[in-house]
């Protein structure tokens, strides 16, 4: 279902196949490869000779080829990177075609691609316009997938349409089918993450509709002979050509046609609308830009049912914690409440179980281990949820004994009130044997040999996977709803040990008092230290750097004066907030971005726009994240503006599990200067390593966009 290869095949070897530079065309449109500066054209593809006209255009001037007004656009537009559609053109035996650019390097590469003789116009804007309204009336997320495959599959006329959406091992799973009545069905179905290699999902993000009319076409390849020492960047061309390699995949499935449009949410790759025929098939370029408007309004639609459907979760959670803790702060020993109320804890997280494990004490509700092997299994989570809640849906594989008991408990979440005892709570998911439906064995894979070539595997009959061991997986409000349950559950400890001393120790208050006071003066004085020697730090740095002539040392003292800031202002916000195990992001990164931008200069502070959405991440990444960005500000001042000032653009997303994090300039571009391993690169990588995330370098169109994309948790915590 994709430009990549398919799961018959090494992952590696998948994504190493340069499908971005095939040097051919499909052969139903035309391409111009011309150089930008003098507008002479140098290379064609295509029947360009036939199609429209001209015998010889090697060297020619565009505008012989394409005429005045056009020539005139392509002129005006030649330094733009985007993509751009500049008018129609009249061949020779009455064809029209649809004439569209993009720049690629030094070249600005034209395509023509003929015009549906039956233009849709007002009719095609009304259909759209209807969908959007059926896509605002569907209820759920399956109802709304379900409406679009039929929406696409009218608009575009193709035998069958899919909705697929990526899951998190990177595999496909099919939502929702809209097909021709005599088709088998590929709903349910899963497609393996290798069916669609990180190249081809590359491109999905910059082609978002890609057509293949006809799968047995013969490319039309560059004419002449592409022969620079760089291949032609072929990325952006709608014309480019298929990978032999899918071409035989799509052979292989019957499909004669295909399209795939992408859905894009929050700047990530959500899934596709895939599209198949029978038979060879074109859509016009007015038709794809339908598709385009379309599913923009579905991705819009798909996000805001995800964000409706956590907010109505942590209401629902938010509700059942407040019973709870309103029951356990009733009169009486805290052990005997929560021992009495195990099944509204149990409730609460729609758990199957429920232990609390207090030193050799343990109670338990619904469907449990034995108390052995609870207390194995408490040892085994104290010293992994001391700061946060550990939660997952394969426990098996984390803790092998568990395998003798996975069928009452298969998933676990847990929290720790207190280390020393251990005191500890455990929800427990039973384990939902879960039938897979694969469209063919996601298993075998084979690599190619030295003499061999790339295949694609033949089978999509239906293959039944049995997975064991796994139970219903937690979300992340329930591990947010652990988290605060965790803190209401120690206030209420800490409220009931207060009552108890005030009752029994009426006499002694004065000493309470006093020893409280100097509890607070001595978290006070370590704040209070630890700032000033931070600030003492910073200052001592900014002095040397004022009173030093060597410029180089002058820049790396305020780099380093910048990372201290970053850490400083992490220490400063745990100590004014609620929590310390978590911080939120957006608006330590606002007021990060403000201290950074008046140490450099209020003209930065006026380039400087943020887009942030409030999400919570743990204090040890907070610090890490803080100081990627000091860093990733630095590299712009230093490599993008020179250390002139100039706009810059941070936006902070959440991306199911993870977060996204990124800086975009419209400066110079990657420098090589960045990349040559100095400490700045090296304390980047290894921080990139800390949060087990990866960094992308893309083109900003003009500058350098960077995003840091990582775990919002650490990954033993992170269900699976």
């Amino acid at each position: 279902m994709s430009d990549g290869d398919a799961a018959s095949l090494d992952l590696t070897v998948c994504d190493q196949e340069p499908i971005h530079i095939p040097s051919s065309i499909q052969p139903h449109g035309l391409l111009l490869v011309v150089d930008a500066e003098t507008l002479a054209v140098r290379n064609v593809a295509g029947d360009v000779e036939g199609r429209l006209g001209v015998r010889t255009w090697a060297g020619a001037p565009l505008i012989s080829l394409v005429g005045s007004t056009n020539s005139a656009v392509v002129s005006r537009r030649a330094a733009d990177t985007r993509p751009h559609f500049i008018g129609q053109l009249h061949g020779v035996h009455g064809d029209v075609f649809d004439l569209s650019m993009v720049r690629s390097g030094a070249f600005l590469l034209l395509e023509l691609e003929p015009v549906d003789p039956s233009p849709q116009g007002a009719p095609l804007l009304a259909g759209l316009e209807a969908a959007a309204h059926t896509f605002e009336r569907a209820g759920a997320l399956k109802a709304l997938c379900e409406r679009a495959a039929e929406e696409f599959r009218r608009l575009t006329g193709y035998d069958r349409v899919m909705i697929y959406r990526f899951l998190d091992d990177g595999a496909g799973e099919v939502l929702a089918e809209d097909r021709r009545a005599d088709l088998h069905s590929f709903l349910n179905h899963r497609f393996p993450a290798t069916d669609i290699p990180k190249q081809a999902r590359a491109l999905y993000l910059r082609n978002l509709v890609r057509v293949i009319p006809d799968v047995s076409y013969a490319p039309a390849p560059l004419r002449p002979t592409w022969e620079d020492d760089a291949a032609l960047d072929m990325s952006d061309i709608g014309l480019r050509s298929v990978s032999p390699v899918h071409l035989q995949y799509l052979k292989n499935m019957g499909v004669a046609a295909s399209a795939s449009i992408s859905i894009v949410k929050d700047g990530a790759l959500w899934g596709l609308v895939a599209c198949h025929n029978e038979s060879p098939l074109r859509i016009s370029y007015e038709i794809r830009a339908g598709c385009r408007a379309l599913a923009a309004a579905l991705a819009r639609q798909i996000k805001a049912r995800e964000e409706a459907d956590g907010y109505r979760e942590r209401i629902r959670l938010m509700s059942l914690q407040d019973r709870i803790v309103e029951l356990l702060s009733r009169k009486g020993s805290l052990d005997a409440a929560m021992a009495h109320h195990l099944g509204e804890m149990q409730k609460m997280l729609g758990a199957d179980g429920v232990a609390v494990i207090r030193g050799r004490d343990i109670v338990c509700g619904g469907m449990c281990p034995d108390k052995n092997e609870l207390a194995d299994l408490a040892a085994w989570v104290v010293p992994r949820a001391v700061e946060t809640v550990l939660s997952t849906n394969t426990l098996p594989d984390l803790y092998p004994p568990a395998a003798a008991f996975q069928a009452v408990a298969s998933g676990l979440m847990a929290i720790t009130l207190s280390v020393d005892e251990p005191w500890i709570v455990i929800w427990l998911r039973r384990e939902e044997v879960e039938v897979i439906e694969w469209a063919g064995d996601p298993v075998k894979q084979a690599a190619p040999g030295p003499d061999e070539t790339l295949t694609p595997r033949a089978s999509f009959e239906a293959w039944r996977e049995t997975v064991h061991g796994k139970s219903r997986r937690w979300t992340i409000p329930e591990a947010e709803a652990a988290v605060r349950l965790r803190s209401a559950v120690l206030d209420v400890r800490r409220n009931r040990q207060l009552a108890e001393l005030n009752s029994r120790l009426l006499e002694t208050l004065g000493e309470k008092d006093l020893l409280i006071k100097q509890k607070e003066f001595l978290i006070g004085e370590v704040n209070h230290r630890v700032q000033n020697s931070l600030q003492l730090v910073s200052s001592f740095l900014g002095l040397q750097g004022r009173t030093s002539a060597d410029f180089g040392l002058k820049h790396a003292l305020e780099e380093a004066r910048r990372r201290i800031n970053a850490v400083a202002l992490v220490h400063r916000r745990l100590y004014s907030g609620d929590q310390l195990e978590v911080v939120d992001a957006s608006r330590y990164i606002e007021e990060l971005c403000s201290e950074m931008a008046a140490s450099m200069g209020a003209e930065w502070a006026e380039g400087l726009v943020l887009d942030l959405a409030p999400i919570k991440i743990p204090t040890d990444r907070a610090v890490t994240m803080g100081l990627i960005l000091t860093e990733l500000m630095i590299n712009t001042t230093k490599y993008a503006y020179a250390g002139e000032p100039g706009a810059l653009e941070i936006t902070l997303v959440e991306d199911r599990a993870r977060f996204r994090l990124s800086i975009a300039d419209q400066g110079r571009g990657k420098v090589a200067e960045a990349t040559k391993g100095g400490f700045g690169s090296r304390l980047i990588d290894a921080l990139v390593g800390q949060l087990d995330g990866e960094i992308e370098f893309t083109d900003n169109r003009p500058g350098l966009r960077v995003t840091l994309i990582a775990p919002m948790e650490k990954a033993a915590t992170r269900g699976r």
